[in-house]
């Protein structure tokens, strides 16, 4: 089991940026495949983005393609999504996953950790 606290969440204005922070506790992250989900009000939960053990591999949604980037620090047991040119529809809670295989069939199995999310508000 690994513990995911997000962080960086917050209110902005459509074109703004932000920077999401998922600091994992229990096991080191280096062990698992990262990535960010996130949920909007009244709508399923949605994969954004996946980056794999050492980094050489990443995968995005269609939407945030080309606007969100993903990175890792094993080191410091840290993810992060850079969200640029932040749109209302990216309005959401955003959750960070651990997953022990890589790939969007794997992501929401039992096996998966999660974080408890944070809210991310982009106003028009």
């Amino acid at each position: 089991q690994v513990q995911l606290v997000e962080s960086g969440g917050g209110l902005v204005q459509a074109g703004a940026s932000l920077r999401l922070s998922c600091a994992a506790s229990g096991r080191t992250v280096s062990n698992y495949v990262m990535g960010w989900f996130r949920q909007a009000p009244g709508k399923e939960r949605e994969f954004v983005s996946a980056i794999t053990r050492n980094a050489d591999s990443t995968d995005y949604a269609d939407s945030v393609k080309g606007r969100f980037t993903i990175s890792r620090n094993n080191a410091k047991n840290t993810v992060f999504l850079e969200m640029n040119s932040l749109k209302p529809e990216d309005t959401a809670v955003y959750y960070c996953f651990a997953s022990l295989w890589y790939g969007r069939q794997y992501y929401q199995g039992e096996r998966t950790n999660w974080g408890q999310g944070t809210q991310v508000t982009v106003s028009s």
